[in-house]
């Protein structure tokens, strides 16, 4: 998944407005006046937040020979200035986006940017711009590179053709070679404020109601992407059900399990057993965090009983415990193709047996 989510809101390429991150828009900006533009920029942060969209507005304005001259509007572009149609449609000359491809023989997207791709990036960039400015490569997103496309692109960052952008979309910094990283410039983005993801949902989900636009902001965690995904895949109901079986632990309401089990069971419900999975298993993390934070579960909002509930009295050994039960059987469940309502069946009574214990 890349940090753009092209399914749940306009593609990064056409989103002219970047909200939450005014001080890494300052930097390249300070950079672009002293005439010090470095050739690599690692533009890093949690999924969700906008870094895709932070890269093609830096994109745009470098392409933009106006743009090169001007920091009244920032990196801002109008949608109808013509280097911003031009990228918004995929047909600007000097701009390349680099992502997962299509398999030729499966006709299906890989699960990698292999070497071809980053080789084919690099002649692009090696090509004369066909404006005469700058030739600007994206990479959405830099953690999708398998070995063999990280060392090929650790060649175009140690010997980068001249007026030449890399720009790299990371997820997870940490897991990129070092050698990556050390050749790039590092702007690192935040997770959004609360405020700033509910103004977004209200942009891009306006069906959504007052109450449910500020409880999926406050689920989040900092991320529009997120709030977005659990939007479109019902996440707040999801998570309604989660707190009604959770809050009958150490019991379980059978009945109620096994429909909640049959709902994410279906060929048609991928969606719907990934988010209630990444649901229980945010909640799980954050009970750990709340007593690693703390010294103890907190009761405020019923946290603590939670808490509690998920792993008995025994405290945040017994919850990293439940915690790595639970990921090594969605991970058998992912590798083996297990059926789904059995595995949400199984981790349930995991947390109910850690609970009793």
């Amino acid at each position: 998944m890349t940090d753009a989510e092209p399914d749940l809101w306009p593609s990064p390429r056409s989103t002219p407005d970047l909200i939450g991150h005014d001080a890494a828009e300052r930097q390249v900006l300070e950079a672009w006046r002293v005439g010090r533009m470095p050739h690599g920029w690692l533009i890093a942060g949690p999924p969700g937040i906008g870094k895709a969209t932070f890269a093609f507005r830096f994109a745009r304005f470098a392409l933009a020979a106006e743009g090169a001259g001007s920091a009244g509007d920032g990196m801002y572009l109008a949608p109808d200035h013509p280097v911003f149609r031009r990228v918004a449609s995929g047909g600007h000359s000097d701009l390349m986006t680099l992502e997962r491809g299509i398999d030729r023989a499966t006709k299906r997207r890989r699960s990698v940017i292999v070497v071809e791709d980053v080789r084919a990036a690099g002649g692009f960039l090696r090509l004369t711009a066909g404006e005469g400015g700058w030739r600007v490569l994206v990479v959405d997103a830099a953690d999708d590179m398998n070995a063999n496309a990280a060392n090929a692109l650790l060649k175009l960052l140690e010997e980068p053709p001249g007026r030449s952008l890399l720009l790299l979309v990371s997820h997870a910094p940490g897991r990129l070679p070092a050698t990556i990283r050390s050749r790039c410039r590092r702007l690192t983005l935040g997770a959004l404020a609360e405020g700033d993801v509910a103004r977004l949902l209200r942009r891009h989900a306006p069906e959504l109601d007052d109450s449910d636009t500020a409880t999926l902001a406050r689920m989040s965690e900092g991320s529009v992407g997120r709030a977005l995904r659990l939007a479109r895949n019902d996440g707040l109901a999801l998570d309604r059900a989660l707190a009604n079986l959770l809050g009958g632990l150490p019991e379980l309401d059978l009945p109620a399990l096994h429909r909640f089990a049959d709902r994410l069971s279906g060929a048609e419900a991928e969606a719907a057993y990934r988010t209630a999975t990444e649901l229980l298993t945010r909640r799980l993390a954050q009970a750990i965090r709340t007593e690693v934070d703390d010294g103890r579960p907190t009761d405020e909002g019923g946290g603590g009983d939670e808490a509690r509930r998920l792993s008995g009295p025994a405290g945040v050994e017994r919850r990293i415990e439940l915690w790595d039960k639970i990921t090594r059987l969605l991970a058998q469940a992912e590798g083996l193709n297990l059926d789904r309502k059995q595995t949400v069946l199984n981790i349930f009574h995991a947390v109910q047996s850690a609970g009793q214990a």
